[in-house]
């Protein structure tokens, strides 16, 4: 095999249709462009989804969903990383703070604390918001849960 005799595969290349080349050619005059409108013109651009005229597809279709504009998000944080915080860092009180030092949750972010996991420390939680789940397991192991109201 040397590179002057490398071709394409068979089908793989097509010769262009040569058009406006005079009416000998079968392809002249409007230059299978049709008669008259803005396709036929030179320069022609169209809209991204225009369909000639017709309602387009993202008109008629209908919108799903809805995004509330009150609702509240919270930075899920479970039991067992209250464990793993008052473990690693000697904690009996765990506020805020100590969920953005550990790198848990960014400062201005509102907390929930889960229920997932399981805790032995007795220690203090201040969060904005707990699951029933969650202060039945902090005041099970002897520990308090206080909303933070703001």
């Amino acid at each position: 095999m040397k590179l002057e005799n490398l071709k394409p595969a068979a089908g793989a290349t097509k010769t262009s249709k040569r058009v406006g080349r005079g009416e000998g050619s079968g392809k002249g005059g409007t230059a299978t462009r049709g008669t008259k409108g803005a396709q036929a013109r030179a320069g022609y651009e169209h809209k991204i989804g225009f369909e000639g005229g017709q309602m387009p597809i993202q008109r008629r279709l209908p919108k799903f969903g809805f995004k509330n504009p009150t609702r509240v998000e919270y930075k899920p944080v479970n039991v067992s990383t209250l464990q793993a915080i008052s473990e690693k860092f000697g904690k009996t009180e765990i506020s805020l703070e100590d969920f953005i030092s550990a790198g848990i949750t960014k400062a201005g972010e509102l907390v929930k604390v889960l229920g997932d996991g399981e805790i032995a420390a007795a220690v203090t939680v201040s969060a904005h918001a707990f699951s029933a789940s969650a202060i039945s397991k902090i005041e099970a192991a002897g520990g308090k849960a206080a909303v933070i109201e703001e």
